[in-house]
């Protein structure tokens, strides 16, 4: 990448429009990381079931090769750790048709780097935006498709030119990480591991009606399955900002959620909800060769020890392109400073990874409304991009109903006092104003003439924030 994108800030749109500019419509996220609750989150106790049902689950899985000569130079493998490069089809074949129609093709609208540590006590997961404008490598034509010249573009291309094997081959090319194996899942597939775990608990601020995501749910907390699932994972307009980088926080934290229930002892001493989500699980992915049931099972026997706080979620550090509007462009150094981190299996437990003063309440569980105080038409849904650059939930974009404000204002209840410092670091300059009107502990950050901006993040910070797979929804802050 070039270093020279640094300095890039957020692109400016012609207007408040409630989201960011330019947001697509496919990061389907969630389903993939459902796969690596297969593997991770039944760690515990699942050796032995495994080998009773091996045929069986053996049987489920689909394979795709993936020839060492479509890879080209690649990494070296520096540690023992396990990269598993995981990816969520958007095929509306088959069961998936319902979903809509493509002409022809299928994409990769999720790509997750899920690294295991060499003693299998940690994991990390990184996502990569889809919409993410990188240096494309070039790749042979196999299958039927038509290969991938080298170019700039967006990531996700490269599996509609080149299959699985090239975007194996991207990934590995931008990272330099070494890439053990790939799996694939879909639409059906998550929704028959949500299902087979009894669904997954959730909690709504408000009501949702979304026709596009079919999906409708009360507010409150709730259990969620099959279309309501899918639904909830794929709504865009009706929740949050918008933005497909508020529906990723949204994901990580529903996979969180389901991550537990996977390595929860109702899951793992009741054999038959068990077997029922390794069946789901397997019959939902598509692997290389060499990523075998037995393979599973000997990386859950050697991950005895794995529990769901040292499992980990990041998004590769991104910022929206000033020259392709809609599209977005990684953060450099932190980028590569984060994937070298990986490569060489540096720092990846919890403790290092997450950042933030004792005492902090999460980042992601900071909800924030962003009003525009001044006459500088986009400048809410301009500095609500960089909040959630920075990790913040970003729920609601708009103008203030009177402007303009000589000063910016962090507004919060007496529920929300323990989130604004937090927040008030962020930001180049800002004031406090309690008010006394609601109980909400959601913060609404007006912008005043006095804005400069939010501060610099340093590398750590702005590189290694996360979650952990004990936060969901639900949790208490």
């Amino acid at each position: 990448m070039n270093g020279g994108l640094v300095d890039v800030r957020p692109v400016e749109p012609a207007g408040d429009t409630g989201r960011p500019p330019g947001r697509g419509r496919r990061p389907w996220l969630a389903w993939v990381w459902c796969l690596v609750a297969a593997a991770l989150g039944v760690a515990v106790a699942v050796s032995a079931t495994l080998v009773g049902a091996y045929v069986k689950l053996s049987g489920n899985i689909k394979h795709d090769d993936v020839p060492a000569a479509d890879l080209g130079n690649r990494p070296a493998k520096i540690s023992k750790a396990l990269n598993i490069l995981v990816v969520g089809s958007d095929t509306r074949a088959g069961a998936n048709i319902k979903y809509g129609h493509r002409e022809y093709g299928e994409r990769t609208d999720t790509i997750i780097l899920a690294h295991l540590s060499p003693d299998r006590d940690n994991a990390l997961l990184i996502s990569f935006p889809r919409d993410s404008l990188v240096a494309l490598p070039t790749c042979p034509a196999r299958k039927g498709l038509p290969g991938q010249r080298a170019h700039v573009g967006m990531i996700n291309e490269s599996f509609n030119f080149g299959g699985i094997a090239c975007t194996w081959k991207t990934v590995e090319s931008l990272t330099g990480i070494h890439i053990d194996h790939f799996a694939k899942v879909d639409f059906t597939g998550f929704k028959s591991m949500v299902n087979a775990l009894g669904g997954v608990e959730i909690c709504v601020p408000k009501p949702i009606d979304d026709p596009k995501a079919m999906l409708r749910l009360a507010a409150g907390r709730q259990t969620v399955k099959g279309e309501q699932a899918l639904g909830y994972v794929r709504a865009r307009y009706s929740l949050g900002d918008g933005s497909d980088i508020g529906r990723i926080q949204r994901q990580q934290m529903f996979i969180a959620s389901m991550v537990k229930k996977a390595m929860s002892g109702a899951t793992l001493t009741d054999p038959g909800k068990l077997f029922g989500f390794l069946d789901a699980a397997t019959r939902s992915v598509t692997t290389d060769p060499g990523l075998t049931v037995g393979v599973l099972k000997d990386l859950a026997a050697g991950a005895q020890g794995l529990t769901a706080g040292n499992i980990r979620f990041v998004t590769t550090p991104w910022r929206y392109s000033l020259t392709q509007p809609g599209r977005v462009e990684w953060v450099q150094p932190q980028a590569k400073q984060l994937f070298r981190l990986v490569a060489t299996d540096t720092k990846i437990k919890g403790s290092h990874i997450q950042t933030g003063r004792q005492g902090d309440v999460p980042k992601s569980k900071i909800e924030v409304v962003v009003r525009n105080g001044t006459t500088r038409g986009g400048l809410a849904a301009q500095v609500a991009a960089a909040l959630e650059q920075r990790g913040y939930s970003v729920v609601k974009v708009g103008d203030a109903p009177i402007k303009p404000y000589p000063r910016t204002q962090i507004r919060f209840s007496a529920n929300g006092r323990t989130r604004a410092p937090t927040l008030a670091r962020d930001l180049v300059t800002s004031h406090y104003a309690e008010v006394t009107d609601t109980t909400t502990p959601r913060l609404v950050l007006v912008i005043g003439d006095d804005w400069q901006g939010v501060k610099p993040a340093p590398v750590s910070q702005q590189d290694l924030k996360g979650i952990d797979a004990t936060q969901d929804s639900c949790s208490a802050d």
